[in-house]
């Protein structure tokens, strides 16, 4: 009996990081209170709310992102009309998953296509529609790509020098494909003028600056 539990939980959990939440626990017949005598005996390890580990598998670098995610139920939210996925890596927590620039996590960051309330702590939820485009993925993660990292970066008003960074780590991992993608993403930041402190009034020039403080741009760039 504990045998076959453990084959339908690690079914589910060796496609997201060796871990699975009580929802889909739940979804595949077993109950909160067998996870709890699971995790008691060791063949299980809580690492969030609602979200164990599987015995064995390894830890993640990135474990407290990928287990909010779960935890928020992003495993198992429809994808938007769009194509894209209902609940997405944004800002410093993307920057983090991506593995660019210098960044301590001390919160969660995330897009969804329309209002969803939770009750864990340090996450916040951005309202934002976004397109295929928009969304990469880091590890399995649903997240912003490199180039809208970049940009919502700079509208939620990071430190500059903290973007740079990411800029540069993108640029010299050749992980900063589609630099007209940034500007395009960039340019209604640059009319609203929300950063008065960077650029000239377009996204082309706003993208500029940016190359220019990292000290590196992408390979064909011209200004």
């Amino acid at each position: 009996m504990i045998d076959s539990t453990l084959g339908r939980l690690g079914a589910i959990a060796e496609q997201r990081w060796g871990m699975v939440t009580t929802a889909q626990a739940a979804a595949v017949g077993v109950s909160r209170q067998q996870l709890a005598r699971m995790a008691a005996s060791g063949a299980m390890e809580r690492v969030a709310q609602g979200v164990y580990r599987m015995a064995g598998a390894p830890h993640q670098n990135h474990e407290a992102i990928y287990a909010t995610w779960l935890a928020l139920g992003g495993a198992t939210m429809p994808k938007t009309q769009s194509g894209a996925p209902s609940l997405v890596a944004a800002g410093i927590t993307a920057a983090i998953a991506h593995d660019l620039g210098d960044f301590f996590l001390d919160g969660f960051d995330f897009m969804v296509p329309t209002r969803k309330g939770t009750r864990l702590p340090g996450v916040r939820l951005r309202i934002r529609r976004l397109t295929r485009e928009e969304v990469g993925s880091a590890n399995g993660l649903p997240v912003l790509s490199v180039e809208r990292t970049i940009a919502d970066l700079v509208e939620q008003w990071t430190d500059l020098s903290l973007v740079a960074g990411v800029v540069r780590d993108a640029v010299l991992a050749g992980r900063l494909l589609a630099p007209d993608r940034l500007t395009t993403y960039l340019e209604p930041i640059a009319r609203a003028q929300m950063r008065r402190d960077i650029g000239r009034g377009d996204g082309r020039s706003l993208a500029d600056d940016l190359f220019k403080l990292a000290g590196i741009a992408p390979e064909g760039w011209a200004a």
